[in-house]
């Protein structure tokens, strides 16, 4: 059987923790100044009547699309995410595989005041100490990556030190790790074998979520229509990384979609 993408990344994510493990000790991780501040939640404002419900992202490159933009101001492009009326932001840190560094949540928590997503591979509790130590408000686990018992142990560690936990579905058979004290859940449409995403994947998956928790769509979405078409089916938060990313100026791609959508669409 071929390694998939997704396989290769998670390898190399276990010896990047472990190597991290010998430099940063959790004891070291929890005299971060970003520590002991209280979160910001990405629920309420993704549930806010006139929310955007974009949340954009700063990421460097993927494997699947290579380079967006190596050199990039974090603090600059995080603000003007936000002046554009993103409700959240998502940041990267994965460096392998991504571009990415801790250091880019670090920078964008200190130029912004909505909530922050750190998007990384999950796969050790350490990492959600590391998680809530640069700043994060919320953070993301991939169902395809982690068993149900550990999703719903890093979920009870993650809330527990105040953090929103972000659980990544892109299949039917993913569905049975849902804990039932999940904040979010988020519908890939990029399917984590071939990188390639298919919009429709959340129209397919949301009638299967839990009713408690708040939908979000991620990848593959590029227009007001796209947005228009997923908020009919119940999704309130829409997360958009490579479509802003690949644009010369991301916060103006983002600023010009969140112009075009039209937030009076009836919800359901």
């Amino acid at each position: 059987m071929k390694s998939s993408i997704l396989n290769k990344i998670v390898l190399a994510k276990r010896e990047e923790v472990s190597f991290r493990k010998e430099i940063y000790s959790e004891e070291l991780l929890t005299i971060s100044k970003y520590f002991s501040l209280p979160c910001r939640s990405l629920t309420k404002q993704l549930s806010v009547p006139d929310s955007s419900g974009i949340i954009a992202e700063i990421k460097r490159k993927s494997p699947s699309k290579g380079d967006f933009r190596q050199l990039i101001h974090v603090p600059e492009l995080a603000k003007g995410y936000e002046s554009a009326g993103s409700s959240a932001l998502s940041v990267l840190t994965d460096s392998t595989f991504f571009g990415g560094m801790n250091e880019d949540l670090e920078e964008a928590k200190s130029a912004t005041n909505i909530p922050i997503l750190r998007k990384e591979f999950i796969i050790d509790a350490y990492q959600i100490v590391e998680t809530k130590s640069i700043g994060a408000d919320a953070i993301l686990l991939i169902a395809a990556i982690l068993s149900k018992d550990e999703i719903q142990a890093f979920t009870n560690m993650a809330q527990q030190l105040g953090m929103e936990v972000l659980l990544e579905v892109h299949s039917r058979e993913e569905l049975r790790k849902i804990p039932e004290n999940i904040d979010l859940i988020g519908v890939n449409n990029r399917d984590l074998k071939t990188f390639e995403t298919i919009l429709n994947t959340s129209k397919t998956l949301i009638p299967h979520l839990p009713e408690s928790a708040l939908k979000i769509s991620e990848s593959g979405i590029r227009s007001a229509e796209d947005i228009q078409f997923l908020r009919s089916l119940g999704f309130r938060g829409f997360l958009i990384g490579e479509h802003f990313m690949s644009q010369n100026d991301p916060a103006q791609a983002c600023k010009e979609l969140i112009q075009s959508i039209s937030l009076q669409i009836p919800v359901s």
